[in-house]
């Protein structure tokens, strides 16, 4: 915030100074004028709202009607009207292309290339060497990637690390994750393999038959299929890098879409859903009907990565406070691997996406005042307030100046209308922001998940019991720590529109969707047939020059990040 005052971005004068100035020395009034005129504070900026679309789902409102964005507010003078998708991703940025009308700022997410390819974001260059200093403090060291071929930035992404890598004690990226009550009946028993895993879940079921349980389920609506395309590749000890896997000493790229792996990955799909174990609905539900079978407590496994399923794993936390702290409903992460000696990396290692961000459009009305907002936002104390909240609200401080959360604070914060309310729910990422992982120059986690003190008063009694069981603190610690890959993540490379290798990934999903379905619910008997019509079909996609692409890209990129 004072780092705001001096650029000017919120008016405030020096009490010293004008006091000096309404008392001029009479011998020199004219350089009392000046200087009283020089200390007068700046008039604050008119208000003004512009428009933001942002590409996930979240309830639409005004961000000065959150208690965050009217603190910004008040510096700024800006507020957003923000709006949320609903429905399809493809057809509504389809729809602002065709008509030429945007937001004032858009997040595209997976349909980025779409508005680059439309023209529908304005260089940003200029904008930021004017005034955008923290946006060059923060971003600065990735502005190779950031640079489109024409050489300028059309987008700001998320994740530039500031200050030293902390990976999260908490699991919000990939996991195979089963319900608490499965493991509890079971004695806690340590599930390392892909195999133990499915068991697990199938014996389960088979006590508990009555009750109409779900064993496994799946979700593929729209871009999210990923949550059931990428478990091959995770199974098999990668990191999530997309369409495919990097090669640790020669970087070479090698999709898994038809490998060994992927296929026994659906075959064990399609084992349980002839046993009746698998929900047919994971290829017709939409994300709001998969969220709400996650919390309905009849599901008892899926796969997925810890941020998209927050929302369910949040609601289900609610219920286990109101219900007196039984949760057994809940859900519990497992690092699982296909062979028990194959080294999981299911944690990210420090990162930058570079192909997911936030844009001022052409259609914006005043990209300046946007910049400038974007970069209030890059302070130290402007990120604590939207990472943490108010301070003695939402977060505390020690003696020590580390900053902590009461288990009341905790307990609040788990209600994600309440996050909405303080404005959190809308403020922690889809804006210009420090990555995932960043710390402040204290060695505070910008992130609270990331925050040690946090994580672990975060966790019931219930929990703390269950992970002792497993001889770790927090659920990070089942979990390898994450190799070096100065590429990661290699979905974040931008391929050229119309090139063999962009044309594979665009319809390569096509190709899944159709087979996966049919392969998964099909007869046990025709699941060869069905995996050789699917593996056949892949391969008459450009697979060959894909591969090679996506080799060399990995390569500059990787000599990109160490400067080269």
């Amino acid at each position: 915030m004072s780092l705001a005052l001096v650029m000017g971005l919120v008016g405030c004068g020096n009490n010293t100074a004008n006091e000096n100035a309404a008392t001029p020395d009479a011998g020199n009034t004219g350089n009392a004028a000046n200087t009283q005129t020089a200390n007068e504070p700046e008039a604050k900026p008119e208000p003004a709202t512009f428009t933001y679309f942002n590409a996930t789902a979240n309830k639409d409102t005004d961000t000065n009607k959150t208690e965050i964005g009217k603190i910004l507010e008040e510096q700024t003078g800006v507020n957003f009207k923000m709006e949320h998708l609903v429905g399809d991703l493809n057809t509504k940025i389809g729809t602002m292309i065709a008509s030429n009308e945007y937001p004032d700022i858009l997040q595209p997410d997976a349909a980025i290339d779409k508005v680059l390819e439309a023209g529908a974001f304005i260089p940003l260059n200029d904008l930021i060497d004017k005034y955008g200093p923290n946006i060059k403090r923060v971003y600065e060291p990735y502005f190779n990637l950031m640079k489109a071929e024409d050489g300028n930035i059309y987008f700001l992404p998320f994740s530039a690390v500031v200050g030293e890598y902390n990976p999260n004690p908490t699991i919000d990226q990939g996991a195979f994750w089963v319900q608490n009550r499965v493991l509890k009946e079971a004695g806690y028993p340590k599930i390392k393999t892909f195999d133990e895993y499915f068991n697990l879940i199938k014996d389960y079921a088979g006590k508990h038959s009555d009750e109409k349980l779900t064993g496994f389920m799946s979700l593929t609506h729209d871009w999210r299929f990923f949550a059931t395309t990428n478990p091959p590749n995770h199974l098999a000890g990668y990191p999530n890098d997309g369409e495919v896997q990097v090669d640790m000493n020669t970087m070479d790229s090698k999709i898994y879409a038809t490998n060994d792996g992927t296929k026994r990955w659906l075959q064990k799909l399609n084992e349980f859903n002839a046993a009746g174990l698998f929900d047919k609905s994971s290829f017709v539900d939409n994300y709001d009907q998969y969220l709400a079978k996650l919390t309905s407590g009849k599901v008892l496994g899926f796969f997925d990565y810890g941020w998209q399923v927050n929302q369910a794993l949040q609601t289900l936390k609610t219920e286990t406070l109101k219900n007196g702290g039984n949760d057994d409903l809940e859900y519990f992460p497992l690092p699982i691997t296909f062979d028990a000696n194959t080294k999981d990396q299911y944690i990210d290692p420090a990162s930058f996406v570079n192909n997911r961000g936030v844009g001022i459009t052409t259609s914006a009305k005043d990209p300046e005042r946007i910049i400038k907002f974007f970069d209030s936002l890059l302070t130290d104390d402007n990120q604590k307030l939207i990472q943490w909240g108010i301070k003695g609200q939402n977060y505390e401080v020690d003696d020590k100046g580390r900053l902590y959360r009461t288990q009341e604070q905790i307990d609040k914060l788990k209600d994600n209308d309440y996050k909405r309310q303080v404005g959190i729910g809308y403020f922690e990422y889809y804006w210009p922001m420090y990555g995932q992982g960043s710390t402040f120059p204290d060695g505070n986690a910008v992130n609270p998940g990331r925050q040690p003190e946090v994580a672990q008063a975060s966790f019931t009694p219930a929990e703390k019991d269950r992970l002792a069981k497993y001889g770790v603190q927090t659920y990070a610690e089942m979990f390898s720590k994450p190799d070096e890959r100065p590429w990661y993540p290699a979905w974040s490379i931008s391929l050229e529109q119309g090139s063999e290798a962009q044309i594979y990934t665009a319809k390569k999903p096509d190709v899944q969707r159709k087979y996966f379905a049919k392969i998964v619910l099909g007869a046990p008997d025709k699941f060869d047939a069905y995996w050789n019509e699917y593996v056949d079909e892949i391969n008459k996609l450009p697979v060959a020059d894909y591969e090679k692409t996506m080799t060399e890209e990995v390569k500059k990129k990787a000599a990109k990040i160490k400067g080269n």
